[in-house]
């Protein structure tokens, strides 16, 4: 913020240095404020009267002050905010523990529990094909959907092959390809997870599944 002072006796000059000094060592608001006082108050003393103080130059002082006070207890205010609501969704994300979610993810197994699965379109389409592929990449069991409306669909796997015979054990993926007017359209993959516990980072609230990967509270699709 630049200075209204244009003072001309030697204390008016020594509070600007005391001003400047002091400066360095404060950045909150409240500090700013009293320099801004200090160095108003030394120039009012030490004005010469041939040249009186510029009433315009230190409303527009006074208004910056304000607006850096504003801006100061905004941010503050957001701050805590924030923090409010990040423990809001930590205690309501708690609720979840011991229940399975649908998040993005294209992991399935044929063991009961794990064998549920779907997806999430954001437009309709003609045709929705599926299919299950093992860990070597090879396709095991194949579904076709035909057409789907916008939102998410929910699957169980039966465990089964093509053939009729059970899989094997072990951890399967799947792929979704969806159509529309012969084109293809994007389909996002949601897998089941059980959640075993909440924490909070950067990225926010996350769920802990038992598969040992974690999820976004905000990208849960469906709960069971």
């Amino acid at each position: 913020m630049s200075s209204v002072l244009n003072a001309t006796s030697s204390d008016a000059s020594s509070a600007l240095l005391n001003a400047t000094n002091s400066s360095k060592k404060a950045s909150d608001a409240s500090a700013t404020e009293n320099r801004f006082l200090s160095l108003l108050v030394a120039q009012m003393k030490n004005q010469d009267p041939l040249n009186p103080l510029d009433n315009a130059q230190v409303t527009s002082q006074m208004a910056q002050l304000s607006t850096v006070q504003g801006i100061e207890k905004m941010n503050s205010s957001l701050s805590v905010l924030s923090q409010n609501l990040g423990s809001n969704q930590v205690a309501q994300a708690a609720g979840l523990i011991g229940h399975g979610v649908l998040v993005p993810g294209n992991k399935l197994s044929p063991v009961s529990g794990d064998n549920a699965f779907g997806f999430e379109l954001q437009s309709p389409v003609d045709d929705v094909k599926v299919s299950i592929v093992d860990a070597s990449g090879k396709s095991v069991r194949g579904y076709d959907l035909g057409s789907q409306q916008v939102g998410v669909s929910v699957l169980a796997w039966d465990g089964l092959t093509d053939n009729g015979t059970p899989a094997a054990a072990g951890q399967y993926s799947f792929k979704i390809d969806a159509v529309q007017a012969g084109k293809p359209v994007e389909a996002n993959a949601l897998h089941l997870g059980m959640v075993d516990s909440v924490s909070q980072n950067a990225q926010g609230v996350q769920l802990n599944l038992a598969s040992g990967s974690s999820a976004g509270y905000a990208d849960v699709k469906q709960i069971f």
